[in-house]
């Protein structure tokens, strides 16, 4: 059982007994539809079960939660590996235009503080350090999770000569690892919806002692169970799409920290790059 569900279950089964007859109704409302309760405000869910807002709020205070947010947030962390594309527009599907304009991009700046605020420096720290001790760097991530990748290959390969992406094409992906080692890192990217692929071929690796470093939204995460270090970021769920918008500002930090580790290093290869951008018209110049 997912263990945010687990955690929540136990609040209510604990806590029943010395609940009023509301929070109660409140109580069996969200154990048979939490899937809704998930996106509903404390007005509405109260409205559906026939008990004030007050209610709602005293309800997620009897759990131990600091309001009716935390609680809808930890099932929002429930569901959004759960449900399908369809029924993540459906359960959005309330919003006017401009309210989805401004809910989307307030999402993404939250998603970018909570990052900031809960970022794991040692674990950054690390993240560096073992990527330049490493012979080779595979990069591993499929479906939405390949844009970060893709992203994050870009800058990398201008910093580092050991770069790869394990690619989703015709050969396997473990043929792609067949030659990993414990010498070797690898960064396997990983946003909800978790794909399988991804945590198949990172435990593959792990079998090979290879070391892992784990990007993902939450150390609850499946990656995390064959990672030896874990970066987390948030990505909020919004509609039918997960934001990547906090991952990527992640990437850009990663790159960065690097860049500045091997500054003599990539001076002279940038250099060398953009002559090479001039001669070959690579970018508009007005």
């Amino acid at each position: 059982m997912n263990e945010a569900k687990r955690d929540l279950l136990n609040r209510i089964k604990e806590r029943y007994n010395k609940l009023s007859k509301g929070q109660r109704l409140i109580a069996d409302f969200i154990v048979n539809n939490y899937d809704k309760v998930a996106f509903m405000t404390a007005s509405k869910l109260g409205e559906k079960v026939g008990v004030s807002e007050s209610t709602v709020v005293r309800f997620a205070n009897a759990l131990n939660y600091k309001g009716y947010p935390n609680l809808q947030k930890e099932l929002q962390e429930l569901i959004k590996t759960k449900l399908t594309t369809v029924q993540r527009l459906e359960l959005s599907s309330n919003y006017n235009d401009e309210e989805f304009i401004m809910k989307a991009m307030q999402a993404d700046v939250d998603n970018i503080i909570k990052t900031i605020d809960e970022l794991d420096t040692e674990a950054f720290k690390n993240t560096v350090d073992a990527i330049l001790k490493a012979e080779n760097v595979y990069l591993l991530g499929f479906r939405s999770s390949i844009a970060i990748v893709e992203y994050l290959a870009f800058y990398l390969n201008m910093i580092l000569d050991n770069v790869y992406i394990i690619p989703s094409g015709i050969n396997d992906v473990f043929d792609q690892l067949i030659r990993i080692n414990e010498n070797d890192v690898l960064i396997g990217i990983s946003y909800p919806r978790y794909s399988k692929k991804t945590i198949e071929a990172a435990e593959f690796a792990k079998s090979k002692n290879v070391k892992i470093i784990g990007i993902t939204d939450s150390h609850l995460a499946p990656i995390s169970d064959v990672a030896d270090i874990i970066l987390t970021t948030k990505s909020t769920m919004t509609s039918f799409v997960d934001s990547l918008v906090a991952p990527v500002s992640l990437m850009n930090a990663l790159i960065i920290a690097l860049g500045m580790k091997e500054k003599d290093k990539i001076t002279k290869r940038l250099k060398d790059l953009e002559e090479t951008w001039e001669k070959y018209d690579i970018y508009l110049n007005k």
